[in-house]
């Protein structure tokens, strides 16, 4: 059964009727541990288990988001926002099809599309998600009592999917306070609110499911899973915990048929505040950027780079005329600390340096040469254009002398060159065969792969590969790591001797 995940930008149609069926979620607050939890000080929860307490409080602050857009901008291709298109890549990957989104009610001259928010301020503050204001010419808020108003857009950041609107209300409106989304454990109740499919304000409820998740969507991915039921028209609504606390932001859903199954994802609290903030103030974000292309630090990768543990981001490419490039930072570098800040991971890097604003000045740890050193680094800003063998010296292929890698190279020559469509200057030895059964083949090596490296060291020859890879096997290294250029992209790949 494959599943899809669906953004819920311009969820609902204008102008037609849907009907889902979805099942009620069951709680079962009639045994004491249950009832005892449910009238717990700490939450606002009735005795009963009843719910009423949070939307009693919560419902009059969240509002429908009501936008215009452009016919030709809510195509079924053209509609997709860029964080559309990476979660459809992110899927794709994986061999999982990722369909359009619904159609919009639209015309020749326009479409119209609906959305949730919730209002954070007196005076008509209200947070959504960006996707479902992109394109949009027009925004309109209705609030919970019916009251239609027009919206103007303060700010919006596409890589944290948030923006911010303001609306001017008669009087002071209602509003939802800010909860602590790290204090969310896994089990713990939620409720989402939003208006699905344009049908008005609804609430379900439901359980923390997981923590962390990563969408490959940006740099900021640390989603919330949730079980409670949340459809299309339910972006930018409040996810709120048990005080009537907004803990979420309800973003996007995991599912076969673009309904609710049970698997929903909010941008957590504590990192939406502080961008909402940023937005209201600013109107938009001038995220960091280093200008390098990264990859995990794997068992073998550490174990080829001297390295005591798994843990960096391992710099597989650096971009020409960028921060990176400026300080000096190189392919084969292990970043493992910006400033006093450990990176653990890729996903580490990437936050850290999109927390950062263009001219920041910081240092970064690297691990080059089997030792560390540190350097120094302005950071740039981050816009959306930027992000073993034997040498038979006439290009026929041999067989490699390095059992262990399972691979035959041919050297590099004019005619390789051109067949491989390669620069002139492209230097390196191509990989000519792969042999199945070998650690080459196990770690993703491919016949027209080219090695551009060999821990770190340039090669030139299928005879430098042959020398790097012996010279490691002397030195007790378990694993070699080769730097592969496929397809114009270089990627680490670190093929263990132990293997063989």
């Amino acid at each position: 059964m494959s599943s899809l995940l669906r953004k819920h930008r311009t969820a609902a149609i204008v102008g037609a009727a849907i009907v889902v069926g979805a099942g009620a979620l069951p709680f079962a607050f009639n045994t004491p541990a249950a009832v005892a939890s449910a009238a717990e000080p700490a939450g606002i929860v009735a005795p009963g288990g009843s719910f009423a307490p949070i939307v009693d409080a919560d419902k009059p602050a969240v509002v429908t988001v009501t936008t215009t857009m452009k016919a030709t901008d809510t195509s079924a291709d053209a509609g997709d926002s860029p964080m559309d298109e990476q979660f459809r890549q992110f899927f794709e990957n994986q061999g999982i099809p990722f369909p359009h989104q619904a159609p919009q009610h639209r015309d020749s001259q326009r479409a119209m599309a609906l959305g949730s928010g919730f209002i954070i301020s007196p005076d008509g503050v209200i947070v959504t998600n960006n996707h479902v204001i992109q394109n949009a010419t027009d925004i309109k808020v209705t609030l919970d009592d019916g009251t239609e108003l027009p919206a103007k857009l303060l700010g919006a950041d596409a890589k944290s999917d948030l923006a911010v609107l303001k609306i001017k209300a008669p009087k002071p409106l209602a509003t939802i306070a800010w909860g602590d989304s790290d204090k969310l454990k896994l089990g713990d109740q939620i409720l989402a609110i939003g208006n699905p499919f344009g049908i008005g304000t609804t609430v379900t409820a439901g359980i923390v499911s997981a923590r962390g998740r990563d969408l490959h969507s940006g740099p900021y991915d640390d989603f919330i899973q949730i079980d409670a039921p949340i459809n299309h028209g339910n972006s930018g609504g409040p996810l709120v915990d048990r005080e009537g606390n907004v803990v979420g932001i309800n973003t996007a859903i995991y599912s076969p048929n673009g309904g609710s199954v049970g698997v929903g994802f909010a941008i957590p609290s504590d990192q939406a505040k502080e961008i909402v903030a940023k937005l209201e103030k600013n109107g938009s974000i001038d995220h960091g950027y280093l200008g390098v292309a990264i990859q995990p630090v794997t068992a073998d990768v550490a174990n080829a780079m001297g390295l005591a543990q798994p843990q960096g981001a391992l710099v597989a490419n650096v971009n020409d005329d960028t921060p990176a490039a400026r300080a000096g930072i190189k392919t084969g570098d292990v970043v493992t600390a910006v400033g006093n800040e450990t990176v653990k991971t890729p996903k580490d890097l990437s936050r850290l340096v999109a927390d950062l604003s263009p001219g920041d000045k910081r240092s970064l740890t690297l691990w080059r040469d089997g030792k560390s050193m540190d350097v120094n680094v302005t950071i740039g800003g981050n816009d959306d254009g930027k992000q073993a063998a034997n040498d038979s010296g006439d290009g026929k292929v041999q067989p490699s002398s390095q059992p262990s890698l399972g691979v035959g190279l041919a050297n590099l020559t004019p005619d390789l060159r051109q067949q491989l469509n390669l620069p002139r200057g492209a230097e390196g030895a191509v990989v000519a065969s792969v042999n199945p059964d070998k650690p080459a083949a196990a770690a993703g090596i491919q016949t027209g792969d080219i090695i551009v490296s060999v821990n770190d060291q340039p090669v030139h020859s299928a005879h430098d590969v042959q020398t790097a890879v012996a010279q490691a096997g002397k030195a007790g290294r378990k694993s070699v790591l080769l730097l592969i250029e496929r397809g114009g992209d270089k990627t680490f790949v670190a093929v263990p001797f132990s293997a063989a």
